[in-house]
C-alpha cells in the first residue's frame, strides 16, 4: 500500500513519504513531560501523615503558632495541610522531612513506622514518584491535659 492508499483508508501518516509511520505511534510516555511541584508533594503528604491515629498535630509548636496566626489573614494558606512537611522532589524520585505531634500513649516509633508507610503508600500512588527517605522528627507530645496552641476563634 502506497502513501497515498494508506491516507484514503483514513490513517494519517507522519515524516517524510515511505517512512510508514503513523501518527499516534511510539511510547506515550516519550509525548511530553510531566512535572509535580514540591508542593503538590508536600500537600499529599500532609493528608496521608495526618490520617494515622496518634498523630495529633504537624509542625513544631512555633510553626503551629504562626500557622495559626497566618490562616487568619486574607489569602493566607487556611488548609495548613503542608505545616510540618517539607519535600524535595526531582524528576523521579523524591525525599521528605516531617515534624510531628503525637499524643501521649501511643508507641512513638510504631505511630512512625505507620506515618512512614501511609506517607510512602500514598505519595508513590498518586504521583508515580519513588519515595527515597522519610525523615520524622517527633517534636513534642500532646498530654491529656494541655490545651492546644491553636486559640479558638472569636467569630464563629
Amino acid at each position: 500500500m502506497t502513501d497515498m492508499e494508506t491516507q484514503r483508508a483514513g490513517q494519517d501518516t507522519i515524516g517524510a513519504p515511505g517512512t510508514g509511520k503513523r501518527r499516534g505511534e511510539g511510547e506515550p510516555g516519550a509525548r511530553g513531560r510531566t512535572t509535580i511541584a514540591d508542593g503538590v508533594v508536600e500537600k499529599i503528604t500532609g493528608m496521608a501523615a495526618r490520617d494515622v491515629a496518634g498523630v495529633h498535630a504537624m509542625g513544631s509548636g512555633v510553626s503551629r503558632t504562626f500557622g495559626a496566626v497566618r490562616d487568619r489573614v486574607p489569602g493566607g494558606d487556611r488548609s495548613g495541610v503542608t505545616r510540618g512537611v517539607k519535600a524535595e522532589v526531582g524528576e523521579k524520585q523524591t525525599a521528605l522531612d516531617l515534624e510531628i505531634v503525637v499524643e501521649y500513649g501511643v508507641s512513638i516509633s510504631d505511630v512512625a513506622q505507620d506515618v512512614r508507610e501511609n506517607v510512602v503508600n500514598a505519595v508513590e500512588r498518586m504521583t508515580g514518584l519513588e519515595v527515597v527517605e522519610v525523615n520524622i522528627a517527633v517534636s513534642d507530645v500532646k498530654l491529656p491535659d494541655e490545651e492546644d496552641e491553636e486559640p479558638e476563634p472569636r467569630i464563629k
